[in-house]
């Protein structure tokens, strides 16, 4: 059984290694070791983490299988350059990371609902997130919960290494 609780500002040095080794093992080997290893440590910085804990409108939630931390789920409202999406009240999906051990176990799958209701429930009209155009096992994932690709792409340099990410959304149903 997956659980998810709302994350604590004590929880910053487990959530920047979670994110860190997610990070690495969906995308090591897009980019060099070099470029990886530099974002990395800037995107997933404890003191980073530990002040985006402590902003109220920055949500994380973290998932559990059998008291094993499985995973995690980050939620916000932002702002996003494409028309479509900024016409809406908005909740952008930073993030959603589950360890490999626990892909097959439903965990992406019980973050993913509890973001759909923890839209709903505040009144959002949308959920929006970017993903690596190349990320198939992803972009399948999120179809299944209704997200719709928005045509809009936008660069996502790993480092040095160019990457891009497609904008995708879904309509939260009132």
């Amino acid at each position: 059984m997956v659980t998810i609780r709302r994350a604590l500002p004590a929880d910053a040095a487990l959530l920047a290694a979670l994110g860190a080794k997610t990070f690495f093992d969906t995308f090591s080997g897009t980019c060099t070791a070099q470029d990886m290893a530099s974002f990395i440590a800037a995107n997933y910085d404890q003191a980073m983490v530990a002040r985006e804990l402590l902003d109220e409108n920055d949500f994380y939630y973290i998932a559990s299988v059998e008291g094993a931390v499985a995973g995690y789920v980050r939620l916000k409202e932002d702002l996003s350059d494409v028309a479509f999406i900024a016409r809406h009240h908005a909740l952008e999906l930073k993030r959603l990371y589950v360890l490999k051990e626990f892909q097959a176990k439903k965990v992406g799958a019980a973050l993913m609902a509890f973001a759909m209701d923890f839209a709903a429930q505040r009144n959002y009209e949308m959920i929006w997130l970017g993903v690596w155009e190349h990320n198939e096992k992803a972009k399948s994932f999120y179809q299944r919960f209704g997200f719709v690709d928005t045509g809009e792409r936008h660069p996502f340099p790993i480092g040095n290494t160019p990457q891009t990410d497609q904008w995708m959304y879904h309509l939260i149903k009132k």
